[in-house]
């Protein structure tokens, strides 16, 4: 493995910990008191920013080497996702907020994933990113820390309504 690649691989990883840490310390713990809604909030606005993918086309900032598959696949899923986050951000306090926040969450993580399968079955190199170099090493570890922590909101949630569902349903 080329050195580039593990300077590359050991910055994702790093970013993966550092973020984890902060996540475990600073964020879940202010999200895990609020109403579900109110902790689905910062996550979608986070998420909304996902339209910064779209570096992944801009020539002079990737290299021109940088296979296309990946590229588009990327930038045009990470548009997507910011679309999905912005749209269940507007409903978040409607009935069908819920809803469309798995739909942006689903995509957005399925999105990261079949970036890291087009970059691999691509060949990609860290020197092919050029500038867009930040992205994966520094934003997308955050970004799926996130998408854990909104599964994990969404989830807790339907387990304490089905709960509550069943001590009503016991109590009649």
């Amino acid at each position: 493995m080329p050195l580039q690649m593990i300077w590359f691989f050991a910055s994702i990883a790093f970013s993966f910990v550092v973020w984890g840490i902060v996540t475990a310390q600073h964020i879940a713990p202010k999200l895990r008191t609020l109403p579900r809604t109110e902790a689905l909030r910062p996550l979608l606005i986070l998420h909304s920013f996902r339209f910064i993918g779209l570096a992944f086309v801009v020539p002079g900032v990737v290299s021109p080497d940088l296979p296309p598959a990946f590229a588009h696949a990327a930038a045009y899923g990470d548009v997507v996702a910011a679309t999905l986050a912005l749209l269940a951000l507007s409903l978040l306090f409607t009935p069908a907020g819920v809803t469309v926040a798995w739909i942006a969450n689903l995509w957005g993580a399925a999105d990261i994933l079949n970036a890291f399968y087009q970059a691999n079955h691509a060949g990609l190199s860290a020197g092919q990113l050029g500038a867009a170099f930040f992205l994966p090493t520094l934003i997308v570890p955050l970004l799926l820390i996130t998408h854990g922590l909104a599964f994990q909101i969404l989830l807790q949630h339907q387990a304490a309504t089905a709960t509550h569902e069943n001590r009503q349903r016991a109590l009649n």
